[in-house]
């Protein structure tokens, strides 16, 4: 279901990162590379990519927790994994009935699961993108 999600969710990456190529290559510096005679491959790799990058990072480590969470709801819902196969929504869907949840307390550990890895996705890329960023003060 990952997989599917991924194959879904690219064409996001691959328009946000075209919209950010498309507003950097009107800046001065990638005018006056060119202007220079600095190559197409060098503007790439010189500005382009290092300007772009922190930009995808974000952006990738936001997508990973997005499809966490669409499996996990999905399958809670019945409508993704099936119960012979275990994933975080399976386990959730134990926890549905209130009689269940007052007897067996530790059955909403998935949640805690889910928010940890959501959660930490999201500070792995908030601290990559501090590291890959060019205008970053060190």
């Amino acid at each position: 279901m990952s997989i599917i999600f991924a194959l879904l969710g690219w064409t996001t990456l691959a328009r946000e990162v075209r919209g950010k190529v498309m507003a950097l290559r009107e800046t001065d510096f990638i005018l006056a590379a060119k202007e220079m005679g600095a190559s197409d491959a060098r503007i790439i790799f010189r500005h382009f990519y290092p300007n772009s990058l922190s930009h995808i990072i974000v952006i990738l480590t936001l997508t990973i927790p997005e499809i966490i969470l669409a499996e996990s709801f999905l399958s809670f819902l019945g409508i993704g994994i099936q119960p012979p196969l275990i994933s975080w929504g399976v386990l959730m869907r134990n926890a549905y009935n209130i009689q269940t949840l007052g007897s067996h307390p530790w059955i909403t550990i998935p949640v805690a699961f889910i928010l940890v890895a959501v959660l930490g996705f999201n500070f792995l890329g908030d601290g990559l993108r501090d590291a890959a960023d060019p205008y970053s003060i060190v």
